[in-house]
């Protein structure tokens, strides 16, 4: 029997993500479960944890994905349908080696893709890779289901860490008919708040906008809301609730890194001298703030599982990206849970004198883009990355290629990279002057165009 192939498209730096019927199928989800179940036995373990979002085509991934793992001789907990963060807690709570999330995030809808975690570390770069040559042994001994129902058990826990209110507030919810809808509708119950929950119910078709809280137009029905009932904050998931947006009561959106700055000045608070860690795309604000509250600031690429393994390494106490991604491990697992996240956020509000329009105004603003997504072909992107860099060597060009391409003069600094979860090169630039960002953006687009002329942004 010829063996199954899979589209080397979909073998991402940190996760596996395709298009359903266009290079991801349920053959692939069935050679996934075999592959990795043997591959988890070949460790000597047997327990994976098992979840999904609420995508249309997360069913059938998901029982051929189970198929996989019966015939590999796996002892699948099925959690059900849910977040990632409540999959990944699955795996602290339970005697799980490993797990894994079916889920698109936030991807178009007709995409879809596993997210894979072991207990302690994440399962990315070369390990996903390997899978493509990983070998399927049939076990003698089929595995079996066991259904466990977390809900409540991951609730507790995140409202462990929840802090009784000076004052109450009224929050506006939307987990954008994602995977959070049902868990969000529970925990509210435990909040001190007045709440407005919108778009709880979870429909793979996301019938009132795509949950991606990073792109401002998805906010639109958020932010009307928060007008309509007086909010004092808004508060959004993506589609497996591990990136947040928040929204302060005049619906202007904090990006990922001014939420990072936020956290920051909190957590060094109670832990002087901390570690905290931002991604290559955050503000050089949140570089200058960090050492000045006596923090020690550290730059990692961007990617989850990039910096769940730098923050473990350097025992970071925080650490965050611009796209919404907040991992805490001061009193939490370090791994990036947006609901925990929004939780410690209303600790903040609720504890302050301040509005949370006050806590935004407070923040260093300088001149950026937001995080800029040009379309650039899967089999494209990297070799354009890679000939920008030899352009600039051959220039004699000063740059950091951490992740991407990463470029500093005296106006600030632009970065260009290749998305590892989608097909598009994503870049960012920032200055303190406005003047300075446009001569950064027409730098970055004059050298990105000679290797990709249909570059806009």
């Amino acid at each position: 029997m010829t063996q199954h192939q899979f589209n080397t498209h979909i073998l991402r730096e940190y996760d596996i993500r395709g298009t359903i019927n266009k290079n991801l199928s349920s053959a692939d989800a069935l050679e996934l479960g075999r592959r990795f179940g043997t591959w988890v036995k070949q460790q000597g373990e047997k327990f994976v944890c098992l979840g999904r979002d609420g995508r249309l085509s997360s069913p059938d991934l998901h029982a051929h994905l189970t198929q996989g793992l019966i015939e590999a001789g796996i002892t699948i907990l099925d959690i059900g349908v849910g977040p990632t963060p409540m999959l990944y807690f699955s795996t602290k709570i339970t005697p799980a080696f490993a797990g894994i999330m079916i889920t698109g995030s936030h991807n178009p809808k007709d995409d879809n893709g596993f997210k894979i975690t072991l207990k302690e570390i994440p399962f990315f770069g070369e390990k996903i890779r390997g899978l493509a040559t990983q070998p399927f042994i049939k076990s003698d001994q089929p595995g079996e289901v066991e259904h466990i129902d977390v809900r409540s058990s991951y609730i507790d826990r995140v409202l462990m860490d929840y802090e009784a209110p000076n004052k109450r507030l009224k929050l506006a919810w939307d987990p954008g008919n994602g995977a959070a809808g049902e868990i969000i509708e529970f925990l509210t119950q435990h909040i001190e708040a007045d709440h407005i929950v919108i778009n709880a119910t979870i429909d793979g078709a996301f019938p009132n906008h795509h949950p991606d809280p990073s792109v401002d137009k998805n906010l639109e029905q958020l932010r009307a809301v928060i007008a309509e009932h007086n909010c004092d904050a808004g508060i959004a998931f993506d589609g497996d609730a591990d990136r947040l947006g928040i929204l302060d009561q005049h619906g202007r959106a904090f990006m990922g890194d001014h939420l990072l700055m936020v956290f920051a000045a909190d957590v060094l608070k109670k832990m002087p001298g901390a570690k905290i860690i931002g991604d290559v795309k955050t503000s050089q604000a949140f570089y200058e703030m960090v050492p000045a509250l006596g923090g020690q600031a550290l730059m990692c690429r961007t990617g989850h599982s990039f910096i769940k393994v730098m923050a473990h390494e350097e025992k970071a106490a925080l650490a965050g990206e611009v796209s919404g991604h907040l991992f805490f491990a001061d009193k939490y697992y370090g791994y990036d849970d947006a609901i925990y996240a929004a939780i410690r956020f209303i600790n903040i509000l609720q504890a302050s004198d301040q509005t949370c329009a006050d806590i935004y105004d407070s923040l260093p603003h300088y001149y950026s883009t937001p995080e800029l997504r040009i379309e650039c072909p899967d089999e494209l992107k990297f070799k354009v990355i890679d000939k920008m860099k030899a352009d600039f060597k051959a220039q004699g060009l000063v740059f950091s290629d951490i992740d991407g391409l990463r470029y500093e003069d005296d106006h600030g600094w632009w970065l260009i990279r290749a998305s590892n979860t989608q097909p598009a090169l994503v870049g960012r630039c920032e200055s303190k002057t406005h003047a300075g960002l446009e001569a950064l953006k027409q730098h970055l687009s004059l050298n990105l165009r000679k290797f990709y002329d249909q570059a806009e942004f």
